[in-house]
């Protein structure tokens, strides 16, 4: 079962964070923009209000919230109900699949990243992006998780345990961009399918 009730109650809030942190959130969209190049016919896992397709370009998403979906939907995103772990898609579909803040929400990540691999096509890849578990914003995430109206029931990963898992399943090569500064250090991880 997905961890959607945050999302679905606070999705305002969700979207007014990256009014209130835009200089961070453009850091991002300039790293993610530098691991995507001009690779076009992309999937968003946890595609969540569209922040983060829409500037790469990407059309299509999954999202488990309905409030988050409706969000996405508005700004012209094509979004269907789903989880990470049981894509509708076709094998070898997406030259990419990009899963933004979305490993540490979903029921088993293992079953998430068989499924990226299954709908990318030979030599596509995956970009994951996420808050280390063991780098200094990722410990206070954690110490605070329960009081996070975001965090609560989130799982966090370190950044060997999520290679570890890209790994098992066949991905291969990795690129990394880091985006840091006083309110958040994020990691994008990029893999590729052989």
């Amino acid at each position: 079962m997905p961890n959607i009730k945050n999302f679905e109650q606070y999705s305002n809030e969700y979207e007014e964070w990256f009014e209130n942190n835009s200089l961070l959130y453009q850091e991002e969209i300039k790293s993610l923009k530098k691991l995507v190049g001009n690779t076009q016919n992309g999937l968003e896992i946890g595609i969540g209000t569209g922040r983060f397709a829409l500037p790469i370009g990407i059309k299509i998403g999954v999202e488990p919230s309905k409030k988050m979906r409706d969000i996405a939907i508005s700004k012209g995103l094509k979004v269907l109900d789903g989880v990470a772990e049981n894509l509708t898609f076709k094998d070898n579909t997406f030259d990419f699949v990009t899963m933004i803040n979305t490993v540490c929400f979903v029921d088993n990540l293992l079953k998430s990243f068989q499924e990226a691999f299954r709908v990318i096509k030979e030599n596509g890849f995956l970009i994951v992006g996420f808050i280390d578990k063991d780098s200094k914003l990722g410990v206070e995430y954690k110490e605070k998780s329960k009081r996070s109206k975001f965090y609560s029931n989130a799982k966090f990963y370190s950044t060997d345990e999520i290679i570890a898992l890209l790994k098992i399943v066949g991905f291969f090569g990795l690129e990394l961009e880091h985006v840091e500064n006083t309110q958040k250090s994020f990691l994008f991880l990029k893999s590729f399918k052989p």
